[in-house]
């Protein structure tokens, strides 16, 4: 906004000044050349409308002005009460030397050597008797004192970039610090203590004799399991351990494995199926990931919230489709279940928790949508949508 505003007030300040030149040139044309009266506007028009464009394109208006100074003294004589000096009106010479400062001030170097060259041969042509000399040491003088600025300009700018980089690396540096901070702190609190779950669960039946064989099968889930949950706790702190978020870990999982979070779950004493229907290899990788994830976090809050309940997962995939819908549903809690409300207040679609409140921002990052509500019955349902065809939109 302060830029919109610098630019207009920059731009009313240029077409002020030159309102004003050109108030100044046409007026007083007639005591240094000998114009005819319809032609004075236009000749103090060429002397004064060629700063309109210092700020946009000084060297048009270079080349305008001094195409007019080449002009002027050959068209139209000087009166007998024109001053000494160049052959031009104090208005042409103030705009020209302006124009020329401006190219100095920002254009290439190229550019600046044409110009001074030709501002000096006009000078030194037009200027009378000695004069030429001192216009010359001064366009030059003004030349050199302009380069030097804009050096000096230039590398201000550097210097302030070269700070802005600074307090940018600082920055980062502050934030993988804390990350790799964080990465400690979760790797003391979550990884070891699953760690030693995996330990005590495959150890178990070495230290507890009698076990039936069920019960070591139990144990032999829970190890695996948590096993799992650590190779991915691992993975975790290895990105916010790396710089460049190219830490070594396994694929992601994806749909061909929803099947096996299924048989685990029913491993783990949860009466869960699975059903799926259509083709799941239409599924991109982006989406397989968010619907592996959503149908592991729908499974943990069935277990927790509703445990005893009957869990049904759906994978549906209609032929000609360009979505996935996945759906879980749980019925009432069988057994000892959490008080009224627990379950909406931890996951709920309304409540403060994180369970679903996270899949539905898995859902919108790859494009989908995600509900959740209770079923008539006591139970609860999750439902997610999601497109699974941007890779061949893309390769299309």
């Amino acid at each position: 906004m302060r830029a919109a505003f610098a630019g207009r007030g920059e731009v009313t300040l240029i077409v002020v000044v030159t309102a004003t030149l050109y108030a100044v040139a046409w007026p007083t044309l007639h005591l240094t050349h000998q114009v005819p009266a319809p032609l004075q506007p236009l000749i103090a028009a060429l002397a004064a409308f060629p700063f309109l464009v210092v700020r946009a394109n000084p060297v048009l208006g270079w080349s305008i002005s001094i195409a007019a100074a080449i002009v002027i003294p050959v068209a139209f004589d000087s009166t007998p009460e024109a001053p000494g000096g160049p052959p031009w009106q104090v208005v042409h010479i103030l705009v020209l030397l302006a124009l020329y400062i401006a190219v100095c001030l920002t254009e290439q170097r190229e550019r600046v050597a044409a110009v001074w060259v030709g501002t000096v041969v006009v000078f030194a042509v037009y200027a009378p008797g000695s004069d030429w000399f001192g216009w010359v040491v001064g366009l030059t003088t003004i030349l050199v004192f302009t380069v030097l600025l804009r050096r000096l300009w230039l590398s201000r700018r550097q210097l302030e970039r070269q700070e802005e980089l600074s307090r940018a690396e600082r920055s980062r540096r502050a934030v993988l610090e804390e990350r790799a901070r964080i990465a400690r702190d979760l790797h003391d609190v979550v990884a070891h203590h699953m760690s030693l779950v995996v330990v005590q669960a495959q150890t178990a039946q070495y230290r507890i004799g009698g076990l039936k064989p069920e019960t070591t099968a139990e144990f032999d889930s829970i190890a695996g399991t948590a096993r799992e949950a650590l190779d991915e706790v691992r993975a975790m702190l290895g990105v916010l351990r790396s710089d460049e978020h190219m830490a070594e870990r396994a694929p992601q999982p994806g749909v061909d494995r929803i099947g096996e979070l299924v048989e685990g779950s029913r491993r783990a004493g949860i009466d869960a199926r699975f059903g799926v229907t259509g083709d799941t290899a239409r599924i991109r990788t982006a989406a397989g990931v968010v619907l592996y994830r959503i149908v592991q976090e729908s499974l943990s809050n069935a277990s927790r919230h509703a445990p005893g309940s009957r869990v049904r997962v759906t994978l549906r995939v209609a032929d000609g489709d360009e979505e996935a819908v996945v759906e879980i549903v749980n019925g009432p809690a069988r057994t000892w279940a959490a008080e009224p409300g627990v379950a909406a207040e931890t996951d709920g679609a309304a409540g403060g928790g994180n369970g679903i409140r996270g899949m539905r921002e898995r859902a919108a990052a790859v494009g989908g949508t995600l509900s959740a509500e209770p079923t008539d019955d006591g139970g609860f349902v999750v439902r997610a949508t999601l497109s699974i065809v941007e890779t061949a939109r893309q390769a299309g």
